[in-house]
């Protein structure tokens, strides 16, 4: 039998594999969806348009819970704030695995905080937190590096005199050296090469994952692997930051004092010096650099993008910059710097930050989830390591949760004597047991850098306010803003 008979034989092998498969599938007692055909799942229904619009278009028709293929992969859709709810806070365990996503297994192996499952990834997110509380998260401390950090911003600022620029590097650099504060033990100078390295991976890969191209490698990544395209990037930087924290760890190596930790690596490396007799340890040197890695990637990008679409949508509504800009006035005044004891007295802007969060909605689909047994859900039964994509863009805009969710309203986080209300339906950090680590850390950045800025500038378009675009220019992995330079006038 030649080599092109034997070919064709196992190719139609696994196309009858694929359909017995997927009629065994659909006599399941999974949520219904549209009808795959063999290898390419779903796809002819979602082709005509980026992988978010189709499934929420797919939500429409088959309710907020319903069943999709992405390629051969199967995956659990959830829409709506009630769904999403249900299954990562009220079945908050069952729902609490990570799920697929070819882009950072390829690097990271499944290794990691945010990407691991089981014991390792509860072993490390409770040393995780335990580490950042020490090194003051949530605490005056942190709080008092971020005052610092502003301070620096601010001088950057001021060093563009009314000229426009990009925001994107100046804004990066200072929400980067917060963690990496945390993490390496030191604030990096502005225009230190190792910053702006990790500045550069960390923009370049969200804006790839982001695109088509992310979202390709993500349904077929064993055929991607071999095709060219920018997705080869993603893996060049992410070796270059793995190269980066690896370098860092040896230095932290040959200066260690176990009794006097100054940063995340060296209590790490502490642990991994108590455990290294303990072949099931979870504490080794790669997991270490995943980690690093993790929350580098969270702690930077995630908030410099929100402050990116901030900037954005106070320049497209001048009113709403000039009532945040008046009670900064009115609480804070010109004399001295905010502070986080200042947001309780500061509801509108506090309400502002809120909806510029679910307006911009970062991770739209947030990281996918997984089931880590056979779950019983709204009538239905999910087999154990199904995928969960939680549309997390139709919880911010689900209509019996925000009055006017298509709109940018900070009327939906005030109540009717304009004091602060929150919304359970508030979920850009995710929600449950996966929710974001970094959660505290990222509200104070927020409040802190946007009333410093807003304290001492007014932001100013190049273009009219109602000529502004704020749809995003990609949505994958994150709504990506689009490129746009503005002005700053001085207060």
């Amino acid at each position: 039998m030649d080599s092109i008979t034997t070919a064709v034989l196992l190719l139609l092998c696994a196309i009858i594999s694929l359909f017995l498969t997927f009629s065994f599938w659909d006599k399941s007692q999974l949520p219904p969806g549209p009808r795959p055909i063999p290898i390419l799942g779903n796809l002819l229904q979602l082709r005509s348009q980026d992988l978010l619009t189709a499934l929420t278009k797919l939500s429409k028709e088959y309710g907020p819970v319903y069943t999709v293929y992405l390629g051969p992969r199967r995956v659990v859709v959830l829409s709506g704030y009630q769904a999403v709810k249900e299954a990562l806070v009220d079945q908050g365990e069952e729902f609490s695995g990570r799920g697929e996503y070819p882009v950072f297994i390829n690097f990271t192996k499944g290794n990691g905080i945010a990407f691991s499952n089981g014991e390792r990834w509860k072993v490390l997110r409770r040393f995780a937190i335990q580490i950042l509380r020490n090194f003051g998260m949530g605490k005056r401390s942190i709080e008092e590096r971020i005052q610092e950090e502003g301070s620096f911003l601010l001088e950057q600022l001021r060093k563009t005199e009314g000229k426009p620029f990009d925001p994107v590097f100046v804004v990066s650099r200072s929400v980067s050296n917060i963690i990496c504060s945390v993490i390496f033990g030191r604030r990096f100078d502005y225009e230190d090469e190792r910053l702006l390295t990790i500045i550069r991976f960390i923009n370049d890969n969200f804006k790839i994952m982001s695109s088509p191209w992310g979202e390709l490698y993500n349904i077929f990544p064993g055929l991607l692997d071999w095709v060219p395209g920018p997705h080869w990037r993603v893996f060049r930087n992410f070796g270059g930051m793995k190269d980066l924290i690896a370098c860092s760890v040896r230095e932290h190596q040959a200066t260690l004092d176990p009794e006097n930790p100054r940063d995340f690596i060296d209590c790490f490396l502490t642990k991994m010096s108590q455990e290294n007799k303990d072949p099931l340890s979870h504490f080794q040197m790669d997991t270490l650099l995943m980690t690093t890695h993790n929350l580098l990637f969270g702690g930077t990008e995630t908030v410099g993008t929100t402050l990116r679409h901030a900037f954005l949508i106070l320049m497209k509504y001048p009113k709403v910059q000039a009532r945040v800009q008046e009670e900064i006035d009115n609480v804070v005044g010109r004399s001295r710097l905010p502070s986080l004891e200042d947001r309780t007295s500061m509801p509108y802007t506090d309400a502002v930050i809120h909806e510029v969060q679910r307006f911009a909605d970062i991770l739209p689909m947030n990281l996918p989830h997984r089931v880590t047994k056979d779950t019983a859900f709204r009538g239905f039964l999910i087999p154990k390591g199904t995928d969960i994509i939680t549309l997390l863009n139709t919880v911010h805009n689900d209509p019996s949760q925000f009055q006017t969710p298509q709109e940018f309203n900070p009327e939906h986080f005030l109540d009717a004597n304009q004091s602060f209300k929150n919304s359970p339906a508030f979920m850009p950090f995710s929600a449950g047991r996966r929710l974001c680590l970094g959660e505290s850390l990222a509200r104070m950045e927020l409040f802190i850098f946007l009333t410093f800025i807003l304290q001492n500038f007014t932001l100013q378009p190049l273009e009219a306010p109602e000529d502004i675009d704020l749809t995003p220019i990609s949505s994958g992995l994150g709504n990506v803003p689009r490129p746009y330079e503005l002005r700053l006038h001085p207060r």
